[in-house]
């Protein structure tokens, strides 16, 4: 006979992803409870009820509560099933990842920078090729971890050309955004700048620095900015907690 929860229809599709199936179940859950389908302080089906209707064993289902539990989004009583406690933090904390130059400028409120890292006269052939223009000789190497209310949010290795690191001051770095600490000293011209962002996994090291399960959802975003020559004044590779950011494009 097939293990509880296993083999059964199902009315989620867990098939199409490398992330683990109870860390999709856990962003899934989370999702209900936002949208109000578990609304607050409501009692939410049973393990054997969501096991049957992810088609997955109980133990996975159990795996992804825990991690709802730990969140402090649901409690469990004994003889009486699990309740919604809180909504998820995404409610009050997120980010935007903003695709217009302004956007792209602006600080966000509340939210602290800390210095993890910060390293001179990085070759350039060892910084990230971000597509556009080309490396000049040496560039600083910082690494950021942006957070709001104590939580991080951001994992950033920012590399900036030489000359222009040496105008930036440890407030800049405390306070601005990347491409800011380019675009506000005074003379600097920017030539091209781009954004790319794609959707991976953390790994080991981004788990630890974000508060994050190993391969939970994490977006990628890498920008550079050149001067008029195509000489790269700035890389910037940042991940950001799946769970906290949000991408808004202007269509007009």
């Amino acid at each position: 006979m097939p293990a509880p929860g296993r083999d059964r229809p199902s009315t989620v599709d867990l098939s199409r992803s490398a992330v683990a199936r109870y860390l999709q179940l856990a962003t899934l859950f989370r999702r209900r409870i936002e949208q109000g389908a578990w609304s607050l302080g409501t009692q939410i089906p049973t393990v054997d009820a969501l096991a049957a209707e992810c088609g997955v064993a109980r133990a996975t289902i159990r795996k992804a509560l825990d991690l709802l539990h730990q969140d402090g989004l649901i409690e469990r009583f004994r003889a009486k099933g699990t309740f919604v406690r809180n909504l998820p933090a995404t409610n009050r904390l997120w980010c935007e990842v903003e695709t217009d130059w302004s956007g792209l400028l602006r600080s966000r409120d509340g939210a602290a920078i800390e210095i993890l890292s910060d390293i001179a006269g990085i070759d350039g052939a060892l910084v990230p090729h971000a597509g556009i223009g080309r490396t000049g000789a040496r560039y600083r190497h910082i690494r950021r971890r942006h957070a709001r209310d104590g939580q991080p949010f951001l994992l950033a290795d920012v590399y900036l050309e030489k000359h222009l690191a040496a105008r930036i001051t440890p407030e800049d770095l405390r306070t601005k955004t990347a491409l800011k600490l380019v675009a506000g000293i005074p003379g600097v011209r920017i030539g091209d700048a781009r954004q790319t962002l794609t959707i991976g996994m953390a790994d080991v090291e981004t788990a630890a620095a974000l508060h994050l399960p190993l391969n939970a959802p994490v977006a990628h975003v890498l920008r550079a900015a050149t001067n008029p020559r195509g000489v790269l004044l700035l890389v910037a590779e940042g991940i950001y907690r799946g769970d906290m950011v949000r991408i808004d494009i202007k269509l007009r």
